[in-house]
């Protein structure tokens, strides 16, 4: 549970105030707080965090959660493609 400074609840209406001025001052495209859920998943996934470190840094008890989350993007599909590609094609051993 968190508080504000006081020890009071939150406002929900302050991180969404505070979330539309970082975007704005950062100079990124309007989108909601969720969003940034699906991009930190989704950042956990290329940079290849293994899922139980993700499921504790992003607060999941399900691995339900990382389907839903996580997004595959193209680079990670060209990085598999490329991967399984090297094991099909790779130059035969000269030994």
């Amino acid at each position: 549970m968190f508080t504000s400074k006081t020890g009071g609840p939150l406002n929900p209406n302050t991180d969404y105030r505070a979330w539309k001025a970082l975007t704005k001052r950062a100079g990124v495209r309007d989108a909601r707080l969720h969003d940034a859920r699906h991009t930190a998943a989704t950042i956990l996934l290329v940079l290849g965090v293994p899922e139980r470190t993700v499921m504790q840094v992003m607060g999941w008890s399900s691995t339900a959660m990382a389907a839903r989350y996580q997004h595959v993007t193209d680079p990670i599909r060209r990085e598999v493609a490329s991967r399984v590609d090297s094991l099909l094609w790779a130059p035969a051993d000269d030994k």
